[in-house]
């Protein structure tokens, strides 16, 4: 089990599905391959397969504690979900509560979940099958979700997305029961304080309610920012989106205005997907930026 402590916070790697390759011109379809190919010497192999011409992922979340609290950002894929149009979300039988088990937390040990969007592969264990019915995996913690999303992807609204189809009960599976089960909090505006040490933060563009998880304690900075990026290409190149952004321009803005709070407060960057190091810290590099290390974990 991977930790660090920044400041008053201790920082767990918990992951649901290890390493695996991704077609590169299924997530990044608009993405020249010049742009691979400057870069290969650095992104290859851990997250570049150049013969297999795949970008390399990993499914996890990041567990927190901090001011006595055990805080989960992000919840992953989930089990026995049915995704019709995203396959390999489908039908997964992980043992994700095994390893939360194993950093010494039990589903009702958790006190709040952030999520940092609503797509499948961040939600999924929000819930668990119990019974035949979707219930709260965590029946303690109270889920915070960005108002924007919630409504966004709210079937009942009748949103056309870019995704169309790919997000198919996810909404219905993984946010409306802790809905109704009365633990989300709708945060709106600026941000939410989630503690003295953590805020949320929108930055919107992946999805409308896309946010960021700003640490800040004693002298140490990180920030948690979710599907802002898919692949460290997009460290040196931020204007290279994949597929899955609803706004392809809002998300490049975005991108850029929190790799550069990155690199000007020297906080350690963590991607929600980055396998390897999974965390880094990054420097400005003429107009764009690079990394300037990657992550220690003990």
């Amino acid at each position: 089990m991977e930790t660090m402590t920044l400041g008053d916070v201790d920082i767990t790697r918990v992951v649901e599905l290890p390493t695996r390759g991704l077609s590169r011109e299924f997530v990044f379809p608009d993405v020249a391959i010049e742009h691979w190919r400057e870069h290969e010497h650095w992104l290859a192999p851990e997250f570049l397969d150049p013969a297999a011409d795949q970008v390399r992922t990993q499914i996890q979340t990041w567990l927190l504690r901090s001011e006595g609290k055990t805080i989960l950002v992000d919840t992953g894929i989930g089990n026995g979900r049915e995704r019709p149009y995203m396959p390999f979300f489908a039908h997964l039988d992980t043992d994700y509560l095994g390893e939360l088990a194993a950093a010494g937390v039990r589903p009702e040990d958790v006190d709040v979940v952030i999520c940092t969007h609503v797509h499948g592969d961040h939600v999924g264990w929000n819930t668990r099958l119990v019974d035949r019915e979707w219930q709260p995996t965590f029946p303690n913690a109270q889920y915070l979700i960005a108002r924007a999303d919630f409504d966004y992807w709210n079937p009942e609204n009748g949103v056309k997305t870019r995704s169309g189809r790919a997000s198919q009960n996810v909404f219905e599976d993984s946010v409306a029961p802790v809905h109704r089960a009365g633990q989300t909090v709708l945060w709106e505006g600026d941000g939410y304080d989630v503690d003295a040490n953590l805020r949320i933060e929108p930055a919107p563009g992946h999805t409308p309610g896309s946010s960021v998880v700003q640490l800040r304690s004693g002298t140490d900075r990180a920030v948690f920012v979710g599907d802002l990026l898919h692949s460290p290409l997009q460290i040196a190149e931020p204007d290279c989106g994949p597929c899955f952004d609803e706004d392809e321009a809002q998300a490049r803005i975005a991108r850029r205005r929190v790799l550069a709070r990155a690199a000007d407060e020297h906080a350690l960057f963590f991607p929600a997907h980055f396998p390897g190091a999974g965390a880094a810290q990054v420097r400005r590099e003429g107009g764009n930026f690079a990394v300037q290390e990657w992550a220690t974990w003990r």
